[in-house]
C-alpha cells in the first residue's frame, strides 16, 4: 500500500477547514475564509510528525499544542474563556466528523486507519473529499436547530389543590390563548389532573380551522424554572402535543420573562 505525504497533507487540511469553518459557523465568529485557510495550514503541517518516533503521552501534548495554536491563528485570543469555548467546539466537531467516518468504514467494509478509509489496499479520497462536509453539514443543522429548541424548553411545576405536578414545558409564540373574564393568559397541559367541575372555567378558543371549548382550573401556584407566576390559568388538553417529550405548553407572553 502505497501513501503519498501531498495528497494527505491535503487532506488533513481539508479536514482542519471544515472543521474550523464548522466552529465559525456554530458561534457566529465572521471570521475571514483567509484566516481559517491559514489556520487549515498549521494544522496540515502535523502529516511532518510521521517522521519523528514519540510515545503517546508526546503526541498527545504534540497534538494539543497544534490544535490551540491553529484556534489561536484563526480566531484571535480575546480572552481565556473566548479560545476555550472555540478549542471545545473545535475538538466537538472532530469527535463528529470522526464518529462519521467510522460508521462509514463499519457501513461500506472499508478498512479504517484515523479518519483514513481503505478498501482493498487503496486510500478512498472520494469518500474524504465529498462525504466528510455532508457529515459536518448535517452536524451544523442539528446542533443549530438543537441551540434554538433549547432556549424553549422549560422545568414546570404546577400546584393544584395542594398537589404539584412535574411537568416539561415549552415556549411557544403560536399560543395566546386567555380566557374572555380576566384575560388571563392560559398554559396548556396533557396531564391526568383530579379536579371539581364546580372549579372548571369554560374558555372559548378558535385556531385557523377549528374553534371550540377549552376547560380551565385555577392553580395554586405555577413554577417555572423554579421562577413563580401568577395570574395564569391552565388549560386540559386531550391531545397530546407534537413536540416530543413535551406536556405543556406555555403561554406566548412569557417570551419576555423567560431566558
Amino acid at each position: 500500500m502505497k501513501l503519498y505525504l501531498d495528497l494527505i497533507f491535503l487532506i488533513n487540511i481539508w479536514f482542519d477547514f471544515l472543521l474550523l469553518l464548522t466552529v465559525s459557523i456554530l458561534l457566529k465568529r465572521n471570521i475571514k475564509f483567509k484566516r481559517i485557510i491559514l489556520g487549515s495550514l498549521i494544522g496540515g503541517m502535523t502529516i511532518f510528525i510521521l517522521f519523528f518516533k514519540l510515545n503517546n503521552l508526546e503526541l498527545f501534548l504534540f497534538k494539543i499544542i497544534v490544535s490551540v495554536l491553529m484556534i489561536i491563528t484563526t480566531f484571535s485570543f480575546r480572552d481565556l474563556k473566548y479560545t476555550l469555548s472555540n478549542l471545545g467546539y473545535f475538538y466537538l466537531s472532530s469527535i463528529i466528523l470522526g464518529g462519521g467516518m467510522y460508521l462509514l468504514s463499519d457501513t461500506f467494509s472499508y478498512t479504517s486507519n484515523g479518519m483514513f478509509l481503505y478498501n482493498n489496499g487503496s486510500l478512498n479520497y472520494l469518500v474524504l473529499f465529498i462525504l466528510s462536509p455532508i457529515i459536518i453539514i448535517f452536524y451544523i443543522k442539528q446542533s443549530k436547530l438543537l441551540k434554538d429548541n433549547f432556549l424553549n424548553y422549560h422545568k414546570v411545576d404546577i400546584v393544584y389543590q395542594k398537589k404539584v405536578y412535574h411537568l416539561n414545558g415549552y415556549l411557544d409564540t403560536g399560543n395566546n390563548l386567555y380566557d374572555p373574564y380576566k384575560k388571563r393568559g392560559i398554559i396548556l397541559v396533557n396531564l391526568k389532573i383530579d379536579y371539581d367541575i364546580e372549579n372548571v372555567i369554560y374558555t372559548p378558543y378558535e385556531s385557523l380551522n377549528h374553534q371550540g371549548i377549552v376547560k380551565c382550573l385555577k392553580p395554586d401556584n405555577i413554577f417555572i424554572d423554579k421562577k413563580e407566576f401568577n395570574n395564569y390559568l391552565i388549560g386540559l388538553s386531550d391531545d397530546k402535543f407534537q413536540i416530543d417529550g413535551i406536556n405543556c405548553i406555555l403561554h406566548n407572553k412569557m417570551k419576555g420573562v423567560l431566558k
